[in-house]
């Protein structure tokens, strides 16, 4: 079995995108073709995705470098990660 040290970084900026109530699963390994989501790519890398309740609709800026310390949320880690 293959463990990711670190995920792979799926874009430098943020997923800014309006969502409606309900359970999401945020990809937190950055392996997943439909980013920010979960569609199980991670598989054999020891990661799995973060699950997010929305309970009201809103604009979410969901990390897409997967460094965040507010996963699965942009907190600007991209900011500072090596190019």
């Amino acid at each position: 079995m293959h463990r990711m040290a670190e995920p792979k970084i799926a874009s430098r900026s943020p997923y800014v995108l309006d969502v409606e109530p309900g359970t999401y699963a945020w990809c937190s390994c950055g392996l997943s073709k439909k980013q920010p989501y979960c569609d199980g790519a991670h598989a054999g890398t020891g990661m799995i995705p973060k699950i997010e309740i929305v309970e009201a609709a809103k604009k979410v800026a969901w990390c897409g470098c997967k460094h965040s310390a507010n996963k699965p949320f942009c907190d600007g880690a991209h900011n500072t990660l090596p190019s």
